[in-house]
């Protein structure tokens, strides 16, 4: 499990495996860690919740929607959700968790989604862009089913806290360069291998803005308030009440 830095205790659980189906494996054991998670329930979810705003009567893709804590919460805010991952297993805990109704399909971000032009008036890309090594085509689609105006909103591993982490471990890394990244996940007694690709921001905002996107928003925001209560532990070794785990951007179409 991939540990971010300042919080060594705590997992970070991205929403989908885009090029791979290790979450299969460990599914059940993911959705009841992620439930509950720092990084996850107290922070993760709650920022893209704040960036995404009033969504009611809006048409959401949910893109690496996992075991569908987010489509849930979007869809009881009024919104109107399609959920797509490419694991299997993960999207039948969704339906376990969302009905029998719930628009849930499986897609491989890397490929062609199979909606139309126009079809969404938001994506919401929580913690899956980066499994993928090449952003290019994969924003082209996500431009391509919105509607013009229509928002991307993005949470991805902070660039300068995945360095950090590897330098504190003395290993040797260039921040500047885009590279691989292979982790090893034991959850629920079930053990995945999982590939993460690490760029710079630099690399983040080129992609976004030549895929046709207008940068609106950059957020590092903190973990709700409740977080340093629940998680003593954690907060006790940081000198505020904020620490970089995850970077989040709102971007729109042009």
């Amino acid at each position: 499990m991939s540990r971010m830095t300042p919080v060594p205790e705590d997992r970070e659980l991205p929403a989908d495996p885009a090029r791979t189906n290790g979450y299969d494996s460990i599914a059940e054991g993911y959705t009841a860690e992620n439930e509950t998670s720092l990084l996850n329930a107290y922070y993760e979810r709650p920022a893209m919740l704040e960036l995404a705003g009033d969504v009611t009567g809006r048409r959401i893709l949910d893109a690496g929607c996992g075991s569908g804590p987010l489509f849930a919460a979007l869809r009881d805010r009024g919104a109107v959700v399609t959920g797509i991952d490419a694991s299997a297993g993960m999207l039948e805990l969704a339906r376990r968790r969302l009905g029998a109704d719930a628009d849930l399909r499986v897609a491989d971000l890397a490929g062609p989604l199979l909606f139309p032009d126009g079809a969404f008036d938001d994506v919401i890309a929580s913690l899956v862009l980066h499994y993928l090594e090449d952003w290019g085509p994969t924003l082209a689609e996500l431009r391509r089913v919105l509607t013009p105006g229509g928002r991307l909103i993005v949470s991805v591993e902070h660039p300068f806290a995945i360095y950090l982490m590897h330098r504190l471990a003395g290993e040797k890394t260039n921040y500047f360069e885009t590279r691989n990244r292979a982790e090893e996940w034991t959850m629920g007694g079930q053990t995945a291998r999982l590939n993460f690709w690490d760029r710079p921001l630099h690399a983040m905002t080129d992609a976004f803005t030549a895929a046709g996107f207008r940068i609106s928003v950059i957020s590092e925001p903190p973990p709700v308030p409740a977080a340093r209560e629940l998680f003593p532990e954690v907060f006790r070794e940081l000198t505020g009440t904020s620490f970089l785990g995850f970077l989040f951007f709102v971007l729109q179409a042009g």
